[in-house]
């Protein structure tokens, strides 16, 4: 189908009025300053929160919200939501990198542990935070160097990355490392190890 002169002359000033740039710049991602870490677990659920600094980045809190054996799931649970939402509007983080789903050969403990993980994830979405989840060898990779560390060779090496007086509960430092995995791989390109949920 061939087109007149005219009608290419018309075409060519549609495009140039609403012509847009292919190279158009690109919003650029999100810099999170202030990261809040998640190792969610029914009976001791560790959180830390990071605010990223050069040249060492610092935390501004970490614990352990503990469950007594005592207490029924639904009462755990809603511990759990209770004290992450106090965290959150106390420290004011924009991201949360929360630990990913691992392969566990009870079925019941890997309900029990989506449970608590969907306890944190609510307290995380309600505030509006970008929520990451990071594998836990990623993770161990990241901080140890050795996808299959153990938890205090995770919780020493973030006494020392982030300068801490103490090691902190193996269960804090576990979150504090989260924080730290997503720091690390999120510095300058939003290239991740970690995946947006």
């Amino acid at each position: 189908m061939a087109i007149t002169s005219r009608q290419f002359e018309q075409l060519q000033n549609r495009t140039r009025r609403s012509a847009v740039p292919v190279l158009a710049p690109t919003i650029p991602a999100r810099r999170h300053q202030v990261i809040l870490g998640i190792d969610p677990s029914l009976r001791g659920t560790g959180f830390g929160i990071l605010v990223i600094e050069k040249p060492i980045s610092r935390a501004l809190v970490c614990g352990t919200i503990r469950c007594p054996a005592t207490w029924e799931r639904s009462r755990c649970l809603a511990r759990i939501a209770e004290v992450l939402r106090d965290v959150i509007r106390q420290h004011s983080p924009t991201v949360c990198a929360i630990e990913g789903l691992y392969f566990a050969q009870n079925i019941q403990t890997a309900l029990i542990m989506g449970e608590a993980r969907g306890a944190s994830l609510v307290s995380a979405a309600e505030a509006g935070l970008e929520i990451y989840e990071v594998a836990p060898r990623k993770m161990k990779q990241a901080i140890v160097g050795y996808g299959a560390a153990q938890k205090d060779a995770v919780a020493k090496m973030v006494q020392r990355m982030l300068n801490l007086a103490e090691i902190p509960d193996p269960d804090a430092a576990d979150a504090l490392a989260l924080a730290l995995t997503y720091a690390q791989t999120n510095s300058s390109i939003q290239t991740t190890s970690a995946r947006r949920i």
